[in-house]
């Protein structure tokens, strides 16, 4: 970590049409956790000065998810760059006039994102020669219509060009960008200023702050990341598969904290399933949210557990069911 100042903009506006629900894309779960909880806990590790929220008209329900962070209202959607630009009177001190800080914009719907990487990209902005904006980037398998990186020979970025704008050449090039920015606070928001929107969409992209930066000798790098953090989510299907891959994240760590399970595959958990030592859990096993289990606990097959407290030493099942409130 660093001392620089730091706020968080969380663009959480997209409306999810993909996903063919009422329910808005964020609030979409993954391991009985909220997307856009995942985001907001990932992001508060970080301890910044102030996380802000920027939702869409008629989305009560995902500001009282980001509760207590306050939220702010894209009320036409016209782009990323023009959503993190309605954030701005929400950041007073980060823009011009301000005392220097780091402005981090991540989203809602990319709940894999670790602290680990946020914080590599944390401690280059601190080093000496530090780049003044920082993006992430990833090489899927299929870079498909993922905007495209382009840097120069000293792998400083040129630009960014989104699929839908990108050339012959430049749509063969494999790095992609993840959409996350982290930079200077007054310099991106002065660049943000100067978007436009000629493009194939009219809207105002933040992808073109690289450009931007660049002519005007303050170019920007990238930092890679692991594909599989920054999934973006906008369909039931990419939804299951970002469950499976969080799903083996919790099972790895479960297992490294001293819990045996039986048959990995067949165990679900929640994001906040709690094992204690020893614990050994048999098959086709599922948590529900706010369960802890004492050390020494064995859980047997065919169980299905939520909301409750077990002591230490106790054995539960086979085929049993423990409502919440169970102790």
């Amino acid at each position: 970590m660093t001392d620089r100042k730091l706020a968080v903009v969380v663009l959480a506006a997209g409306e999810g049409t993909r996903m063919k629900s009422r329910l808005p894309k964020v609030l979409h779960a993954l391991a009985g956790k909220a997307m856009l909880s995942h985001v907001l806990d990932t992001v508060a590790a970080l301890t910044p000065e102030r996380i802000v929220v920027v939702i869409g008209p008629g989305m009560e329900a995902v500001a009282a998810a980001a509760a207590p962070h306050p939220t702010v209202v894209q009320e036409k959607r016209r782009g990323t760059g023009h959503a993190v630009a309605c954030a701005k009177p929400a950041l007073p001190g980060y823009h011009a006039g301000g005392e220097a800080g780091d402005v981090l914009v991540v989203y809602g719907d990319t709940p894999l994102l670790t602290r680990e990487t946020l914080e590599q990209m944390l401690a280059m902005r601190a080093r000496a020669d530090a780049p003044p904006i920082l993006g992430l980037a990833f090489r899927p398998a299929d870079p498909g219509a993922y905007g495209r990186v382009l840097l120069d020979d000293a792998g400083r970025v040129e630009a960014i060009v989104e699929f839908a704008d990108a050339g012959e050449a430049e749509r063969k090039i494999d790095l992609c960008n993840a959409g996350i920015v982290l930079g200077e606070g007054p310099l991106l928001f002065d660049l943000i200023a100067r978007l436009g929107n000629d493009n194939a969409k009219g809207e105002y992209y933040l992808t073109d702050v690289y450009a931007l930066a660049r002519q005007a000798g303050r170019p920007a790098a990238v930092v890679e990341a692991d594909p599989e953090e920054v999934l973006g989510i906008n369909s039931r299907a990419e939804l299951a598969a970002a469950e499976a891959l969080l799903q083996a994240r919790l099972r790895a760590r479960a297992m490294a904290e001293g819990a045996t399970l039986v048959d990995p595959q067949s165990v679900w958990l929640s994001s906040d399933t709690r094992l204690g030592r020893d614990v050994v859990i048999q098959p086709n096993v599922f948590f529900g949210p706010g369960v802890t289990l004492g050390d020494g606990v064995e859980v047997r097959a065919f169980c299905h557990i939520e909301g409750a407290e077990v002591a230490a030493g106790a054995v539960i099942g086979p085929f049993a069911r423990l409502r919440p409130g169970t102790a």
